[in-house]
């Protein structure tokens, strides 16, 4: 893992030094994802470095890697999994490494195939390679997204980098907020790809493939998820337990320590128990945060993860004193802001992981591909519930309605009101509504316009496949892998995701819908895998999620800090009504709702925008 950046004249004019200083700045700016080593390569026409965490290949591993005979140089950020097998493949091919670095195949991959190379990198990853010969940019990004990669232009250069901070902040861009993007970031809580917050600055996409030239931009896509397009086929649980020992497996194949991101929920417990299993004798740590509101502490389930497979548990309490000091510098350091609570818990397991180990693995990407979220229930309830009669269907909305605010964990209550809200929209529209941060009604009473309904496009195939997909495409990679990311990498940690290896994700696409939803249950099929490993008990329990005490902390220890940034001035850049975001923080504190995840998206923009006015070029629309 590392950090990457570059600045190149596409037409290929001479760099001044004033460029490579630049370089250098964007480096120091990203040092804190790669401790390890410095490096930059400086061409007539290009400037491309990489800070490095050296996770394989040892001292072997320096970046950029250049070809000498075409002048090619290419930078990566991730891990190359397949690297073994594509040496194999480029010395029959005349084409032999001699770097014993996973990531040293890139270059003689991209001369003997062009943009193809992409499509035989198993792994996570951002590479950005330039051939001077085409005066030739080229930006890939992973399958899932686990790596990101921004770029702009400008002044006849392009420049791109690993964090939104490094680039924007360090190069003194002129920017300009992306008015819609950022509308976009107040319903979900994220910039989906190729946005981000500013309008001038693009983000590659999952499984994406931007070529740069004089002549123009081409844009192309290596790599979707055909969860949609696959033909089901009933599935073979020795199959696949073959698919998913050989992911940890080539995940856990590094040359340094590694540990465990341990919840104690279903998807980190079977990353962990398989782990173990592949490694017996390995000492092991499981990472775990704990919480002292106890609907949202699950400690104690992952103690007993910990002791079946004779783990070494390191506990982090998170307080809520913890979250303001850690907003900022998240802010700080990736440039962007994301609405999701745990980032910052993570952030915090994050920095006590990386006092022991430079890498560990984690569970996400399963809810999306084995359809493990109460809304792929809620899309099946939906369709009955709209036959009801309307009198009936009034009935229940008013009975739900009513019910108390609650300060537990996921509550029956929210997710009641959830379904009612949304139950009568198409299928698509609906799920984006349960999945928002700030539903319609309430974007409506911030001043922000509501964008206009997306038309259904599932009625080619099954609803809980488009969602799924939906989901895999822009919840998980630009939130919950952002999350991941942007956290861990603040402390110079890289987490790795079994579940998102290429093959699981083939597989999962030809699950039929009863092998991952049927009436109430969910992930139907990996539940039963998981038996293999793990007592019944924590199977089969009920799901829970990463989620933080929010609307408790806001309104008792956080209640200051959040009414300061919630009457911040600067959101009405973005359309924002201050006032309008505190009678919600009222109501809030009073417990007539509960605004917890409006609130902090609102604050977290507040946050950005504060670290905008004064990171950004004075040109910049701020």
């Amino acid at each position: 893992m590392c950090g990457i950046c570059g600045i190149v004249s596409i037409a290929g004019e001479r760099q001044p030094e004033s460029v490579r200083r630049r370089v250098n700045a964007m480096l120091q700016a990203l040092s804190h994802r790669g401790p390890d080593d410095v490096g930059s390569n400086t061409s007539e026409a290009a400037v491309l470095g990489a800070t490095r965490l050296a996770i394989r290949g040892g001292d072997d591993g320096k970046q950029p890697m250049i070809d000498a005979a075409s002048g090619v140089v290419a930078v990566c950020n991730g891990e190359i999994d397949n690297h073994q097998e594509l040496r194999r493949w480029l010395a029959e091919r005349g084409r032999p490494v001699q770097q014993a670095t996973d990531v040293a195949v890139i270059p003689g991959l991209y001369l003997g195939l062009g943009e193809a190379f992409a499509e035989k990198l198993v792994g996570a990853f951002a590479i950005a390679v330039w051939d001077p010969r085409d005066k030739r940019l080229t930006l890939v990004r992973d399958r899932a997204g686990e790596r990101p990669l921004f770029f702009t232009q400008t002044g006849g250069n392009v420049i791109f980098a690993t964090e939104l901070g490094s680039l924007v902040s360090e190069c003194k861009l002129p920017v300009k907020f992306d008015q819609t993007a950022l509308q976009r970031y107040l319903q979900f809580g994220l910039f989906i790809s190729p946005s981000s917050p500013f309008a001038n600055v693009e983000k590659v996409p999952p499984g994406g493939i931007v070529q740069i030239e004089a002549h123009g931009v081409r844009r192309s896509t290596y790599w979707r998820w055909k969860n949609v397009e696959t033909p089901k086929q009933k599935p073979s649980l020795e199959t696949f337990d073959k698919i998913f020992r050989e992911a940890v497996r080539r995940q856990s194949d590094v040359d340094v320590d590694f540990g465990l991101f341990l919840s104690g929920g279903l998807d980190s417990s079977l990353v962990s128990a398989v782990t173990r299993s592949l490694h017996p004798a390995r000492s092991l740590k499981a990472y775990t945060l704990r919480f002292k509101v106890e609907s949202f502490n699950e400690g104690d389930i992952a103690e007993t993860v910990v002791k079946s497979l004779k783990l070494e548990p390191v506990t982090v309490w998170v307080e809520p004193e913890d979250l303001p000091e850690a907003l900022k510098l998240l802010i700080k350091t990736s440039g962007e802001p994301l609405a999701d609570p745990a980032w910052l818990p993570t952030a915090l397991l994050a920095r006590r992981a990386a006092e022991d180990v430079p890498l560990a693995l984690v569970g996400e990407g399963a809810d999306e591909l084995f359809g493990g979220y109460p809304t792929y229930i809620g899309a099946g309830i939906a369709e009955k519930f709209a036959s009801l009669p309307a009198w009936l269907r009034a009935s229940i909305r008013r009975t739900v309605e009513s019910l108390p605010v609650s300060d537990k964990k996921m509550t029956i209550s929210f997710l009641l009101k959830r379904f009612v809200l949304g139950a009568e929209l198409d299928g698509m529209t609906r799920h984006e509504l349960w999945m928002s941060n700030i539903p319609p009604p309430i974007l409506s009473r911030l001043g922000i316009p509501l964008a206009a309904a997306r038309v259904g496009n599932h009625k080619d195939g099954l609803l809980l496949d488009h969602v799924q997909r939906w989901d895999l495409e822009s919840l998980l990679a630009e939130g919950l892998l952002t999350k991941a990311d942007r956290a861990s990498m603040s402390s110079a940690l890289e987490l790795r995701t079994p579940f998102l290896d290429e093959s699981v994700m083939a597989f999962a696409a030809s699950l039929p819908a009863a092998d991952r939803v049927h009436n109430f249950s969910t992930k139907i099929f990996l539940k039963d895998y998981a038996l293999r490993y793990l007592p019944k008990s924590i199977v089969h329990r009920r799901k829970r999620g990463l989620s933080v005490p929010i609307g408790r902390w806001l309104r008792g220890p956080l209640r200051d800090w959040a009414a300061t940034l919630l009457g911040n001035p600067r959101l009405e850049q973005v359309g924002v009504r201050p006032a309008a975001a505190l009678e919600l923080f009222s109501e809030h504190c009073q417990l007539k709702a509960d605004h917890a995840r409006a609130l902090w998206t609102l604050i977290v923009l507040s946050e950005w925008l504060d670290w905008a006015a004064k990171e950004t070029s004075p040109g910049a629309d701020t």
